[in-house]
């Protein structure tokens, strides 16, 4: 008899201590986006020959200081993993809990993949860089691989409109199912103005913190 009331407890205790490291993962994807964008906005005002309207934040990996923006992707793609693997252990069982969690994951390892292929130079950065872009393999792969993972950022935002919708958050859920359009608008803006790209992915990026913001202030079943 004792055995029997003890393991509910149990269960219940190892729950609870669970939950601190969920957040903390969770927290991952509250500050990725920030952070991202902070390092990006100090560097391209810092760095010689860099012009927002001009050039995309990720040939800040290119020159001496390029290691900055290397170890920016590489952090930012960490923290996303680590939010997916925090989203998976919220929302649980259901599309949601499998799909959003994954496709954050991707989105994700597209920083990494970001890192280890640099986008190419043109646009007079690095400094002395011609204005041309001469595409190569590595860049032809950073933008497969940027393009890939915003894809799957919107599909999330899609998937997690359902949990928003089911924990109260309607107006949330549907501007969720709205953010991609938006998104995607900017890029396909970009061969007409870099600064639309810049600012669809900084959407992305933004609305992924306050969407996790959202559904850690508001748990429930997904």
């Amino acid at each position: 008899m004792t055995h029997a009331l003890s393991a509910p407890q149990q269960v219940a205790s190892a729950g609870t201590a669970s939950r601190p490291v969920v957040r903390c993962a969770l927290a991952g994807g509250m500050v990725a986006g920030p952070l991202f964008l902070a390092a990006g906005i100090v560097q391209g005002l810092t760095r010689d020959g860099f012009d927002f309207t001009r050039n995309a934040i990720s040939q800040l990996a290119l020159g001496e200081a390029g290691w900055i923006q290397t170890v920016n992707f590489l952090v930012t793609g960490a923290l996303l993993i680590a939010c997916a693997g925090g989203l998976r252990r919220e929302l649980r069982d259901g599309p949601a809990g499998t799909w959003g969690p994954a496709l954050v994951a991707v989105f994700g390892a597209s920083f990494w993949a970001a890192a280890a292929f640099e986008a190419d130079a043109g646009a007079g950065f690095p400094a002395g860089a011609p204005d041309a872009t001469a595409l190569s393999g590595h860049g032809t792969v950073h933008m497969a691989a940027g393009a890939g993972g915003y894809l799957a950022l919107c599909a999330a935002f899609v998937v997690l409109a359902r949990p928003l919708a089911a924990r109260g958050h309607r107006g949330w859920a549907v501007a969720s199912r709205l953010v991609p359009v938006a998104v995607l608008a900017g890029f396909m803006a970009s061969a007409a103005s870099v600064l639309a790209f810049t600012a669809g992915a900084g959407l992305g990026l933004l609305w992924l913190t306050a969407v996790t913001v959202r559904l850690v202030a508001a748990p429930g079943e997904s």
